[in-house]
């Protein structure tokens, strides 16, 4: 489980990936690079909020996988951070829905 899911909702995209026509693979291999996207826009977001050091000490409880440490951390070096992450996310949701929108029309 990554530590930001609770915040994200992906399902919308997936449903928009399911209403076009795609194999299987395709389907997953889609999903998959939006799970990538997903992740480095987050990954991305926040670290350009910390400093060299805080970044060093956010990546070793990432690896960790240590949730609680991470919120008490990221909570602590940058104000607002769930409505952080919550903002890049939807920005990113929307991106992707007007791409798929774009998609559709040219198929």
């Amino acid at each position: 489980m990554i530590f930001y899911s609770h915040l994200i909702e992906i399902e919308s995209v997936i449903e928009e990936l399911d209403k076009m026509d795609l194999s299987k693979e395709e389907k997953m291999h889609l999903s998959q690079l939006l799970d990538s996207s997903l992740h480095h826009t987050i990954l991305d977001a926040i670290f350009s909020q910390l400093s060299e050091a805080d970044k060093k000490v956010f990546a070793s409880h990432l690896q960790e996988g240590h949730h609680e440490k991470i919120w008490k951390f990221l909570n602590e070096k940058i104000d607002h951070v769930e409505d952080k992450i919550r903002a890049v996310a939807k920005d990113l949701k929307e991106k992707l829905h007007k791409d798929l929108k774009e998609a559709k029309k040219i198929k």
